[in-house]
This record gives C-alpha cells, sequence and structure tokens, in this order.
C-alpha cells in the first residue's frame, strides 16, 4: 500500500490576469505517493498580488514559495473555531481526499510532511526567477 512521502505545491502564472503592476498565480496541492504517483489533493487555489510598475524587482522566490503553503492552507479559522481546530479540519478533509482516492493517511502525518513548492516555467520567466528551479 502505497504511503504520502511528501506534499508538493505547483504554482503557475495566470497570464490572462499578470501585469506589470499585479502577479496572478494558480497554484495545485497534490500528495506525491511512495509508489511514484501523485495525486491532486487541491486545484482550486491561487493568488493575486498588486503593486508598484514592475512588481517583479519586489518579488522573491521565497516570498512565492511561503505565499503558495500559505494559500493550500490551512486556512484562517473562522466563527468560533481556534487555529488548531481550522487546522484539524484542514488536514483531515486532505486525509479524507486521499482515502477516497484509495491512499490511506493520518491527518497528522499530513500536517508533519515535507511541503516542496515548484514554481512553473511561465512563472520563473516573467518574475525573472529562471535558473530552471
Amino acid at each position: 500500500m502505497p504511503s504520502v512521502t511528501r506534499l508538493v505545491t505547483h504554482v503557475e502564472l495566470d497570464a490572462a490576469h499578470t501585469t506589470d503592476r499585479q502577479l496572478s498565480v494558480s497554484a495545485r496541492l497534490e500528495a506525491e505517493l511512495s509508489d511514484g504517483r501523485a495525486l491532486v489533493l487541491l486545484d482550486d487555489r491561487g493568488w493575486s498580488v498588486s503593486g508598484p510598475a514592475d512588481l517583479r524587482a519586489f518579488l522573491t522566490r521565497s516570498s512565492v514559495e511561503d505565499d503558495a503553503r500559505t494559500v493550500v492552507g490551512p486556512d484562517e479559522p473562522f466563527g468560533d473555531q481556534t487555529p488548531e481546530q481550522a487546522a484539524a479540519d484542514h488536514w483531515g478533509a486532505l486525509a479524507a481526499r486521499l482515502a477516497r482516492q484509495g491512499v490511506p493517511a493520518d491527518a497528522a502525518v499530513l500536517a508533519s510532511l515535507p511541503h516542496a513548492v515548484v514554481l512553473g516555467e511561465h512563472l520563473r520567466a516573467w518574475a525573472g526567477f529562471d535558473d530552471g528551479t
């Protein structure tokens, strides 16, 4: 039975909504499995950043990677929820999504896994991060 070895968020430029003053990106969270497969956990995330002309001059690879990890969760608590409850709900939902795809996973284990961010080719080129990583 395969297990989840790490989480990977793939981030790519949303060219239709990006200008010199605004960066828009999409983010897709995947679970990488011990058998080499990757299963999509979230594919409806993304964000935009606005700023002065040539926003690129103010972006760093690290800031984009941090934003990517933030937008794929856990979300901020709402209502009477504590941060711990919000996180537990998030990781529980991801574990349930994996279970529906035939991969048993523990929410606490998912929360502790390494989480890589892969910047897409178009985003790297637009931002000037075109060193291939």
